[in-house]
């Protein structure tokens, strides 16, 4: 937990203060049996209303003191507990987003959502209570034994007896309780798993009457998660009982011994027996807190451990120390340099010794089959992976010496999948590139072909769309996908299969549209008709570059590249040659 509890650093102060007003209110309680006695034994055993007065003065005056105490205590401990949490959560959301894909690999999404929400909580509270009552609690077992032999060692001697005992349960409790509470958390992120997928899928379950399929899978995460919680909790929840047990049977114990060493009148007094029967039912108070606090360390050591795991996770793709400041990407020249690449833990390459050269403003498509490695060749250009072998380079510059900012500042990239946010139509394309003024992000709209349709929404631009564009069809949103990324007016486009809702005319119109003059566009597509527009054609299979060229050339030189076409056009492919 070292790392975690790093981050308390800035609030050392205030976190000093909570604990000195702790420590005050602390030996306030300590002190009020003290003076419950001195009431019975100089007040009101010997009827002396003098002292009764004086001494019951004294107690409301520290009560008050112990009152303002906690309550400014309760400021400071919320205080350092809210931006520590705050701290947390802001880390981890910047530890990830320093991620490449490979990292994600490692911490599945619904994970990385439980982490940064539920543990980050969890370590939130633990710190209030820290600072409330987690020292508090075992201070008053320490201080409630010592004032007790204060006041009568004979009769406190058998909290002497019974504490160690109580101590070593707690030790085990806790022990055990951290196991089953990492139990816990894990089916916890399974189940927010399946409530993802489910949420994400919703309109395919419909389509396929899958409801109670889904139904079915969520109820066993869930029920997972209750026996999980449950065995845990039981196993807490029997501290409580047990302890309580133990101390009235002490109180009992003590109120025997005292009324037989009053009655022989051996040094014990009335005051005596009240006092330490008020320390042991203290006691029994605080250690009740313990048990819960027993409970919460042993979660927060879980969530603790999950938390370092993001934080220390290595992310593979770095800047070289020591970049030129002049580093600049002019005309988006792109080389591919005997690349070969496989995935981390994985043996089996997905590129093989790729070796290609799109020249500044070319149009180039890339064709092949499912799994032939065109996303993963794009992917590798704004280093969302890095190369097994070979190099990328941008202007003759390997991406690898160049900055992060300055690379995948050059180039936009429109994914498989359209993504957009909740937002207005304007945010959205703004979102590529913020400060864009409306007449950048109206001409980015008409390039893409998006324009004509927004303008005959109700607010236009200002047209909210939902979470994920789900009030969008499917070719609107790869539109606005496009429309966001030329509006950062890249050197490099990226369009991964990103025209595939369009019908052939709107993707004509799209294509002709793009700055060609100063931009490169690299095109993935599974359409023929899409390829013919394009200047040069590279076709892929299983890794490997199997074929260069125009269509025509293609047409002539391929049999992968006929057959497709083929298949696209049947007996008419052969007059697009």
């Amino acid at each position: 937990m070292k790392k975690v509890l790093s981050y308390l650093k800035p609030y050392y102060l205030p976190m000093t203060i909570a604990l000195v007003l702790m420590l005050v209110e602390l030996v306030v309680e300590l002190m009020q049996p003290l003076f419950i006695a001195k009431v019975i034994n100089e007040g009101i055993m010997v009827k002396d209303m003098q002292a009764v007065m004086l001494w019951g003065g004294i107690m409301l005056g520290l009560a008050l003191l112990g009152f303002a105490s906690g309550v400014i205590n309760s400021f400071f401990a919320s205080y350092v507990s809210q931006h520590y949490g705050f701290d947390l959560r802001k880390s981890l959301f910047a530890k990830i987003q320093s991620f490449s894909f490979a990292n994600f690999s490692q911490f599945p999404t619904a994970t990385l959502i439980t982490r940064v929400t539920s543990d980050v909580t969890t370590m939130q509270n633990l710190m209030f209570m820290g600072m409330r009552i987690m020292l508090r609690a075992p201070l008053m077992l320490v201080g409630g034994l010592i004032m007790s032999l204060f006041v009568n060692m004979k009769l406190a001697f058998i909290l002497v007896v019974v504490s160690p005992i109580l101590f070593f349960f707690l030790v085990w409790l806790m022990r055990t309780g951290f196991s089953h509470f990492h139990a816990v958390q894990e089916r916890l992120d399974h189940a927010n798993s399946v409530l993802r997928e489910n949420l994400l899928g919703m309109r395919l379950i419909k389509s396929f009457v899958r409801d109670k399929h889904e139904e079915q899978r969520f109820l066993d995460s869930n029920e997972q998660l209750m026996d999980r919680t449950v065995k845990a909790l039981r196993l807490v929840e029997t501290a409580v009982p047990t302890l309580t047990l133990v101390m009235n049977a002490s109180i009992l114990l003590i109120l025997w011994f005292g009324h037989e060493q009053i009655m022989a009148q051996a040094g014990t007094n009335v005051g005596d027996v009240v006092a330490i029967v008020n320390y042991t039912a203290r006691m029994t108070g605080a250690l009740s807190m313990i048990s819960m606090i027993v409970t919460n360390i042993s979660r927060a050591r879980a969530s603790a451990l999950r938390i370092e795991q993001v934080l220390d996770a290595e992310a593979d793709i770095v800047e070289k120390d020591n970049l030129d400041p002049k580093q600049a990407i002019g005309a988006g020249k792109v080389n591919f340099d005997k690349v070969s690449f496989h995935y981390p833990d994985h043996a089996i390459p997905v590129l093989e010794d790729i070796t290609l050269e799109v020249n500044p403003g070319e149009l180039v498509a890339f064709l092949g089959a499912t799994g032939s490695g065109k996303t993963t060749m794009f992917q590798l250009i704004p280093r969302l992976y890095d190369v097994t072998e070979g190099s990328v380079l941008v202007d003759g510059q390997d991406v690898r010496d160049l900055s992060l900012d300055l690379l995948r500042g050059a180039i936009g990239y429109v994914p498989q999948e359209a993504l957009l946010f909740s937002g207005t139509i304007a945010d959205n394309i703004r979102w590529g590139r913020t400060h864009a003024s409306d007449e950048e992000i109206i001409d980015a709209a008409q390039r893409a072909q998006i324009h004509d349709t927004i303008m005959k929404l109700p607010k236009k631009y200002e047209t909210v769309i939902g979470q994920k564009g789900v009030n969008l069809s499917g070719g609107q949103k790869q539109r606005l996908s496009i429309a966001r990324a030329l509006v950062r007016r890249p050197k490099v486009l990226l369009l991964d299969d990103s025209t595939s809702a369009l019908d052939v005319k709107t993707e004509g119109r799209l294509l002709k549209s793009l700055p060609t003059d100063s931009c490169t566009t690299l095109l993935i597509t599974q359409k023929i008709s899409t390829a013919m527009r394009a200047d040069r054609v590279v076709l892929l299979d299983d890794g490997k570059l199997l074929a260069m060229g125009t269509h025509d050339e293609l047409m002539s030189q391929s049999e992968l590249y006929r057959r497709i076409a083929e298949s696209q056009f049947g007996e008419e492919a052969v007059s697009l040659v």
